[in-house]
């Protein structure tokens, strides 16, 4: 590895993926380590329009004694290349050999034997069929879910039938750019030469984004169209969102309060058909990245990503702790503990 773009502590391995229709294809792991050795990992992956620059996130994790890793997906920040189409593919499965090259890294070259994997937005709806499709393998330990990209925020009428109209002819001209709302609201919010209190690369994450093309949103569609029909990912999982979708078309201090990107009962909505063990938690005032909300809000975040790590993925040496046995299967009382038992 070598030094990554964020400094010392952090390291970077550029992942070669071959070649698609636009010529050679890489993504990107980033890598922090704890200062003492950790068999525990955190996989971080991005949204749409986003890559990893939230190092308190990863402060988070090292403090808590995870070593944490993060994903730039081909065609994303560290990964896009100068002859790309940015943040574009034509199925989520694309995004599958990076993942499983990622997790062979954190596993077997870096020696871990317990992966979380975190994913915000598009991250959190390609990681969630990823790990519904390596089940069987149990790659996955445990799922945090940042306001997952589990449905358009549009009208039921553009939602289904012209989602499936533009799916159809798709095919055609994949690369054909479809007129969608700005992000541009959502981009101030968040970089501080606009309204926001963070700093990252604008070529990277542009405040308006990048424009939305046919063949990228047929896979999205297809996606979330397989995750509603049910998947079966044998992890606990924690989905959080906010409590509340902006509805405006202009400028508010709401949005720094809201999911100005995602219906957030949507997510709610979707959230059980990923599997057996789902959390929900919503928190007001959050935005769509729950991270960069304020910095009140964040910290409750934080505190409840704790709680349920602490709760559900113990370290793997921990004993698990002795249940005792169910009433109908405890030993029929001998006269004697009868006779204790009437003493008593």
């Amino acid at each position: 590895m070598e030094t990554d773009v964020l400094g010392t502590p952090y390291e970077r391995h550029t992942i070669d993926l071959g070649t698609d229709d636009e010529g050679a294809v890489v993504a990107t792991l980033v890598r922090r380590r704890c200062d003492a050795p950790s068999r525990r990992a955190v996989l971080y992956v991005h949204g749409f329009v986003d890559y990893f620059f939230q190092t308190h996130l990863a402060d988070f994790f090292v403090e808590r004694g995870w070593d944490f890793y993060a994903l730039d997906l081909r065609k994303y920040g560290r990964s896009l290349l100068p002859h790309q189409t940015p943040n574009f593919v034509r199925n989520l499965s694309e995004y599958f050999p990076e993942l499983d090259e990622s997790a062979r890294i954190i596993r077997e070259q870096d020696g871990h034997d317990q992966l979380l994997v975190a994913g915000h937005s598009t991250g959190g709806l390609v990681t969630s069929l990823w790990a519904n499709s390596r089940s069987q393998s149990r790659i996955v330990d445990g799922l945090f879910l940042n306001s997952p990209f589990f449905d358009f925020n549009v009208p039921w009428l553009l939602r289904r039938p012209l989602m499936n109209l533009v799916g159809r002819t798709s095919t055609r001209n994949p690369y054909r750019i479809i007129p969608m709302n700005s992000l541009g609201l959502y981009g101030q919010s968040l970089h501080s030469n606009h309204r926001g209190e963070w700093t990252y690369d604008l070529n990277w994450k542009p405040v308006t984004g990048f424009p939305v093309r046919t063949g990228w949103l047929d896979a999205i569609r297809r996606g979330q169209a397989h995750l509603r029909s049910g998947l079966a990912i044998d992890a606990p999982i924690l989905v959080a969102c906010s409590t509340r979708t902006f509805r405006g078309r202009s400028w508010t201090d709401d949005v720094h309060l809201t999911d100005a990107v995602l219906d957030v009962d949507h997510i709610v909505r979707w959230a059980p058909l990923l599997g057996p063990r789902v959390t929900i938690a919503r928190f007001d005032g959050g935005m769509h990245d729950l991270t960069l909300s304020g910095k009140e809000v964040r910290t409750e975040v934080f505190r409840e990503l704790g709680r349920w790590v602490d709760g559900f993925l113990k370290p793997k040496d921990t004993p698990e702790e002795e249940i005792p046995p169910a009433p109908e299967d405890q030993p029929e009382p001998t006269a004697r503990d009868k006779a204790d038992t009437t003493t008593a």
